[in-house]
């Protein structure tokens, strides 16, 4: 067997570049990773997948450092650079498979698949002469086949309905991945935007998505970072650019070998006046948190909901010479203030049950629960209000977990996948009639019913999917509204997009509910945020 370095030599000329100069000859820890490295390839048993054990001990090396030093191999690379370049290379659909069957739900608008007539409620049968239905075809199955170099082409198979096959030869082309997917007016003044991540395009999406609202008479901005992973240290310095008035502080980083780094605000926003709430929970990190961590140091806005992830490292792709990619942990970010928000991650296991741990200490339903010292203790830069660090960022306004509405018997459902596909099939079955008699998701909200019929037919499709689903009335009668709505929800965001999906689930969203109630009930006001 031949050694391949090509993986293992890469990282440790990287060690080298950080810690030093000199190489395996003068750094002990480095020529004890090489012999390990050669005895296994000379002496031992069996023959030895170089790049399985290659890669195995790049994961451990990172994962002696922090939990967000990472390793992505040369096949994940292109997947997991989506949301952060904010395109990727298709034919522009979405699809689900349904069935065994692939399901074009809807076609991206200006993509390749719109442009030449695929439409919504569309099944794929063949790509490329190959069969794809009812043969256990996966996402990732779909990915493969229909992802490419941009301007190669696809040939697919379409069956509308008829049994007849249409066969259209499709032209890969860049598609947009949208960071954000919803918004839209609430009422005649207050404004929605949710934001899923901070990719390359997301500075350009918010200052559209503003525009347009400001248009529709927008006011007061509820701005929705519940989930928001993170992404883009710059793409955070633009958004908070729209909020923030020029050379205002939004967020600065060191590490040991990176020189400090200053980022403010430097142009005129979109959004610098005017009522601003931020949503968190503890699915909003990284850039999530830089963005409200600026918001509320300035005091420019209110941030309604849960203790955030608390992620305050930054990270740098490297690309190694084989396609692969490492992220690596450079700097550690602060806030305008001074807070540096990492939780602490000296025992990984805790770290990764954080959120469980949350839960069951209380914190999720308790904000007195949370304990925090007054060496966590800073104050914002105008009204000097008191705002912690360390551990994410913690909300102006807490919102608590409300799990009132979640039955068994709904989370039996949940599990079970059919709230999802009933929902994909009756907009599918009915998408010509609902689409003539609403002409957009608001009017869908206000005028379909999900009536004694309509659940009745739900509940046959259920039982009928998942024979061990057992209708529980006293649970129905728990769970009603919530299901209800969730499936008008479902079926909109599978007539038009995931944008009127939000417009009518929202009202079983605590934290946006709170939200607005702050700035309809001039509880805002009562934060002294208006004057500066």
């Amino acid at each position: 067997m031949k050694i391949k370095y090509s993986i293992l030599t890469v990282v440790l000329l990287l060690g080298v570049t950080v810690f030093g100069q000199g190489g395996f000859d003068n750094d002990p820890q480095l020529r004890k990773i090489n012999e390990v490295y050669t005895y296994i390839d000379r002496m031992y048993v069996d023959e030895v997948e170089n790049e399985k054990i290659t890669d195995a001990a790049i994961v451990s090396m990172l994962e002696e450092l922090d939990p967000h030093s990472t390793y992505i191999p040369a096949s994940d690379v292109d997947q997991a650079n989506e949301r952060i370049d904010g395109s990727f290379v298709g034919i522009g659909v979405r699809f689900n498979i349904l069935k065994d069957t692939l399901l074009v739900v809807n076609p991206i608008p200006g993509g390749p698949s719109e442009k030449i007539g695929i439409r919504a409620g569309d099944k794929i049968i063949k790509i490329e002469d190959e069969n794809v239905a009812g043969v256990g075809l996966k996402n990732s199955g779909v990915r493969e086949r229909l992802l490419g170099e941009k301007g190669t082409k696809v040939k697919v198979s379409i069956d509308r309905g008829d049994g007849k096959l249409i066969q259209f030869t499709i032209t890969r082309d860049e598609i947009p991945v949208h960071s954000v997917v919803s918004s839209y007016m609430v009422d005649d003044k207050t404004g929605y935007l949710k934001l899923t991540n901070f990719s390359r395009t997301t500075a350009d999406e918010v200052k559209e998505a503003i525009k347009t609202l400001k248009n529709e008479g927008m006011k007061d901005l509820i701005f929705d970072l519940q989930g928001n992973g993170g992404g883009l240290l710059y793409a955070a310095k633009y958004v908070a650019d729209e909020f923030l008035k020029d050379d205002q502080l939004i967020v600065y980083s060191e590490g040991r070998r990176q020189p400090k780094s200053i980022l403010k605000a430097d142009t005129k926003g979109n959004f610098e006046e005017g009522k601003l709430v931020l949503l968190i929970d503890e699915g909003s990190a990284s850039a999530s948190e830089i963005l409200s961590g600026a918001v509320q140091d300035w005091d420019r806005g209110l941030i309604v909901g849960r203790r955030s992830f608390g992620k305050g490292l930054v990270q740098r792709p490297i690309e190694l010479n084989d396609g692969s990619q490492i992220r690596l942990t450079i700097a550690r970010y602060y806030t305008p203030s001074g807070r540096f928000i990492q939780k602490p991650y000296d025992d990984l296991e805790s770290y990764r049950n954080d959120y469980y741990d949350r839960f069951l200490h209380g914190e999720m339903t308790h904000k007195d629960s949370i304990d925090l010292p007054d060496s966590l203790m800073f104050k914002t830069l105008i009204k000097k209000r008191t705002v912690y660090g360390g551990g994410g960022i913690m909300p102006d306004v807490f919102v608590p977990l409300d799990t009132l509405e979640y039955s068994q018997f709904y989370k039996d459902l949940s599990r079970s996948g059919v709230i999802n596909t009933f929902a994909l099939n009756y907009a599918n079955d009915n998408r010509e009639s609902i689409s003539k008699m609403f002409t957009d998701a608001k009017a869908f909200k206000d005028g379909f019913k999900t009536d004694e019929e309509f659940m009745n037919q739900f509940f046959g499709y259920a039982v009928k999917e998942d024979t061990s689903l057992t209708f529980v009335k006293e649970d129905y009668e728990i769970s009603k509204d919530l299901l209800q709505i969730r499936l008008k929800a479902m079926i909109a965001q599978n007539i038009w997009d995931y944008s009127a999906f939000y417009q009518i689930f929202n009202v079983k969203n605590e934290i946006f509910m709170k939200a607005y109630e702050v700035l309809s009930q001039g509880k805002y006001e009562e934060m002294d945020l208006t004057a500066k």
